[in-house]
């Protein structure tokens, strides 16, 4: 079986001359042969934001780019033709498609409504701080322009559980929503802030049939009209895993398929957190390793950082299989919230630690590819810029991890400034094999196995940072080199 590469394939800033779908219907082959195997999209619906939305403000789940909603017709990466035709692009050259599913909340309500709330303690939303009292909340969504084509359904304030935005009062906060499903949040995975249920704009009520029904149908009628491979989801550790889990297991038995799901439950300082959340959702789903991003951005921040340490307290260590690895994404990329960048001179380091190791399922970042020049605003209203330089050997690495990054795994984690690993190569693999050495601190020497199959063969760095060559010795080692702050990526020679 070939390794498993995702790409990330947006940014947050993205602001590209052509729409991303356009550019993903003219890269598809390049990024195949570079050795992608599946591709995440951004959230392809309407947002409250209409054309500048990265899409994490949904509006219309059912609007791909086909309706005049929110100022546009098409969104900010296309239309729904262009979106249709880049999946299939991508799928003609075996390259899966994971679409972006935000189930936690809606934005831009089309009327005003008279609502019950109570007000909560926003550091203990267990806590309410007032009697239940009336404001008008923007929770009515009728989608005019679209006249019922695809679903009739309209959302109201039977569908949420809180909102932030008294239009009346002309004031934000947290109000909880008094309904018929009970009083206060539903039960969710995080227990930060007391119950982390509200994470922002109108919350979903998932305790009411009607919207579970709802979404439901999106999902058949969003896989029947446009084919994706699987889904990432947005925020779940703000959503009921019991809805998650009905609406995973019904599209599952719907489709007679097991699509591929990777969730984002952002946790960067346990992981216990995660395996509790594999635990609870029964192995059905994939996570990110946000626990091992956090290593990889403290290893690119701190003076001589421990590399023994690098994989301790991660889901890639804990749950292999169930670990999507990643360096970085939209949220922690500069300017953003989460902001958490692994500095320049460590990302070669990071990305050979995903990539060319047996653990985890490793995902590429949009920047590191193509580069990014983005500007935006600060808190303060002062305009910040931003250019994101991309990652030139990245392209090797994919297809030093495609060709050869196969076989026996034999680790030399075993020094604070040194560390490294071998794989032995397949006989399925013409040439595999591979020796990654990486130091974040003097130039790296270390003797590490190859295996006797490889006895009297010689190896030169694939990343020509390393000259010489190095000679397989009878036993199957031989001694290995790297440069200071930097990696090396032995292959077999021709």
């Amino acid at each position: 079986m070939n390794n498993e590469t995702l790409l990330q394939y947006f940014h947050w800033y993205y602001n590209g001359d052509e729409k991303l779908w356009d550019k993903a219907i003219r890269e598809a082959e390049s990024l195949a042969e570079m050795g992608i195997t599946a591709v995440w999209l951004p959230p392809a619906y309407k947002a409250e934001s209409g054309a500048e939305s990265v899409g994490y403000d949904p509006y219309d789940l059912f609007d791909l780019g086909e309706f005049d909603q929110k100022g546009t017709v098409a969104t900010k990466y296309g239309n729904h033709v262009q979106y249709r035709e880049a999946i299939k692009s991508f799928q003609a050259r075996g390259i899966a498609v994971i679409a972006d599913v935000v189930f936690n909340h809606k934005a831009g309500g089309d009327e005003l409504e008279k609502v019950s709330v109570r007000t909560v303690d926003p550091q203990n939303r267990l806590k309410f701080t007032s009697e239940a009292f009336e404001i008008e909340a923007w929770t009515r969504f009728t989608f005019k322009a679209r006249e019922g084509k695809y679903s009739d359904f309209i959302w109201d304030k039977n569908c949420f559980s809180g909102v932030d935005w008294a239009a009346d009062l002309k004031k934000t906060g947290i109000y909880s929503i008094q309904n018929q499903y009970g009083e206060g949040w539903e039960e969710v995975p995080s227990t930060e802030l007391g119950n982390y249920d509200y994470l922002m704009f109108n919350d979903i009520e998932f305790r009411n049939p009607a919207v579970r029904a709802e979404l439901k149908y999106w999902g058949e009628w969003y896989f029947n009209n446009f084919g994706m491979n699987g889904f990432r989801l947005d925020a779940v550790k703000h959503i009921s895993t019991a809805f998650l889990m009905e609406w995973l297991d019904h599209m599952n038995h719907t489709f007679g398929k097991d699509f591929f799901v990777v969730a984002e439950n952002w946790n960067i300082t346990e992981v216990e957190a995660l395996t509790q959340y594999l635990d609870i959702t029964k192995g059905k789903m994939q996570l990110f390793d946000t626990r091992l991003h956090q290593n990889l951005y403290l290893a690119s921040i701190t003076q001589n950082y421990d590399l023994r340490t690098v994989f301790e307290q991660t889901l890639v260590q804990s749950h292999p299989l169930f670990a999507v690895t990643f360096v970085d994404n939209h949220d922690s990329q500069p300017l953003q919230a989460l902001e958490s960048y692994v500095e320049f001179w460590f990302r070669p380091l990071a990305y050979a630690l995903i990539l060319l190791r047996e653990q985890g399922i490793p995902c590429v970042f949009y920047t590191d590819l193509y580069g990014a020049k983005y500007v935006d605003k600060t808190d303060e209203g002062y305009e910040t810029g931003v250019e994101l330089v991309a990652l030139q050997l990245l392209p090797k690495l994919l297809r030093i991890r495609g060709d050869l990054a196969y076989g026996l795994q034999r680790d030399y984690i075993d020094h604070p400034n040194c560390i490294g690993w071998t794989r032995e190569g397949v006989a399925e693999k013409e040439h595999s094999g591979v020796a990654v050495l990486m130091s974040n601190g003097v130039a790296g020497v270390k003797r590490m196995e190859m295996g006797l199959v490889h006895a009297g063969k010689m190896m030169t760095d694939a990343l020509e940072l390393c000259a010489d060559r190095v000679l397989i010795d009878e036993t199957g080692w031989a001694e290995f080199y790297c440069k200071p702050g930097s990696v090396s990526v032995w292959v077999l020679s021709a």
